[in-house]
């Protein structure tokens, strides 16, 4: 029997994003911070990216990228 009610366990993110800035040097990595998640809905038509976080002088971009276990 369905009640309706949200669950109470909170769901894992779908995607953790990332804000992305290529090097200034030749040689070096890109640096990738991650500063949110998203969470896709039940009906698989969208989602909700929440950012936790916003780079005062913003360039590069920002990656969404299957969540990895922190070590």
């Amino acid at each position: 029997m369905s009640t309706n009610q949200p669950s109470t366990s909170p769901a894992a993110p779908t995607f953790a994003a990332y804000h992305v800035t290529e090097p200034t040097q030749e040689g070096r990595k890109a640096r990738w911070t991650r500063i949110g998640a998203f969470f896709a809905h039940a009906d698989s038509n969208g989602g909700t990216l929440i950012i936790e976080a916003l780079p005062v002088a913003f360039n590069g971009r920002i990656v969404l990228r299957a969540p990895t276990p922190r070590a």
